[in-house]
């Protein structure tokens, strides 16, 4: 994979983003939006407890003057049941993402599904890269936030849309060897509103502060000396 910031990176034309709401694909979009891409936020509701983090997406495309795509896959949290951010009968595990709990929270072939659509969009809408902000911290938990599968998803979205894809067209996920602290730095220099991203797997109105993605997000912004404007309290 090519390190971010690196010279080989080119600037691609028009990014189709897999946004959550996060600040993992926040920072992505901004990052590409300073390439001088034109953007095009998609976004998932698949039955997610969590998905307050749509309306956050929304800001954001709205920041960035970009269309904003909502896919109504919903139906996927009574098929998946059994992870905790599709069954309410699950709990959401405390700690970090490297803590065994925390596999809990794996909903099977997410990203991969997110992707075949995104990838799909492109054809219609010719555009020349599909970006996902997967990072290092995922590594231990999620198996479709890897290197390997990256390269080979990019492979078979290739193979499956030969002649329907930009010559140049590249699934792109530039902070696949970076960590969230590296990410919240990348952030601050582009002035990324934090404020307005969601982490927190509970929901709810305010971040719990307790789970993975809380406790990693808290750490980021610590491990940088940067203030973080995140309200932490009940969820």
């Amino acid at each position: 994979m090519v390190p971010i910031g690196s010279p080989a990176h080119r600037h691609p034309r028009h990014a189709i983003v897999i946004a959550s709401g996060g600040l993992d694909s926040t920072v992505l979009a901004y990052w590409l939006a300073q390439r001088g891409a034109e953007l095009t936020l998609l976004s998932f509701d698949y039955g997610q407890r969590h998905r307050v983090e749509l309306e956050y997406a929304a800001e954001i495309a709205r920041l960035l003057d970009c269309p904003h795509e909502i896919v109504d896959l919903a139906m996927l949290g009574r098929l998946l049941a059994g992870s905790a951010l599709t069954d309410a009968d699950v709990p959401v595990p405390d700690g970090h993402y490297t803590d065994e709990s925390m596999r809990a929270t794996i909903v099977p072939n997410r990203n991969a599904i997110m992707l075949d659509i995104a990838v799909s969009l492109a054809v219609v809408r010719k555009a020349d890269v599909v970006a996902f902000g997967a990072h290092a911290g995922d590594h231990a938990v999620y198996p479709d936030c890897r290197p390997e599968f990256v390269e080979r998803y990019a492979w078979s979205a290739r193979v499956a849309n030969d002649g329907l894809l930009d010559d140049d067209f590249e699934i792109l996920a530039p902070f696949i060897t970076q960590s969230k602290t590296d990410i919240v730095r990348l952030g601050a220099a582009f002035r990324v509103p934090f404020e307005k991203t969601w982490s927190c797997y509970r929901g709810g109105t305010t971040h719990c502060g307790k789970c993975g993605t809380c406790t990693e997000r808290k750490e980021a912004f610590q491990q940088n000396g940067i203030p973080d404007p995140t309200n932490y309290g009940s969820a």
